[in-house]
């Protein structure tokens, strides 16, 4: 009997995947991104330390107010991108890996990664 494959497992799988390659350093440090159903999370993370540097989500008040309570949409993701590349330049921070999460580079994570390069984020 044919049994559907598990959309979580294989999205951690491709995860693993590519954590195999990319880490974050203190000189450029891994740009992690994870798309839930309503939210969007972004961090700035120092792998060698094993520290969060920078993050923002559309959990956080003030993005909260600018996607109108809706965070599961390109609008929020672009928002959070905006922000989060403004607290990464405030840091000192220019550079980075990005780390898509196992998601599909397309939609949501693709917005927020183009409006981080827009903020002034390189990679």
């Amino acid at each position: 009997m044919y049994q559907r494959p598990d959309r979580r497992e294989a999205r951690l799988r491709r995860h693993v995947r590519l954590r195999a390659k990319v880490s974050g350093t203190s000189e450029r440090p891994r740009l992690s991104v994870f798309r839930s159903l309503h939210h969007i999370y972004a961090q700035i993370i120092d792998d060698t330390k094993g520290l969060t540097l920078v993050a923002a989500s559309t959990v956080d008040p003030e993005l909260r107010k600018q996607c109108n309570g809706n965070g599961g949409n390109i609008e929020a993701a672009k928002a959070v991108g905006a922000a989060i590349a403004q607290k990464a330049l405030e840091k000192g921070i220019q550079k980075v890996v990005f780390d898509r999460g196992g998601q599909i580079y397309h939609g949501r994570v693709k917005a927020l990664a183009s409006s981080a390069r827009e903020g002034g984020l390189e990679f």
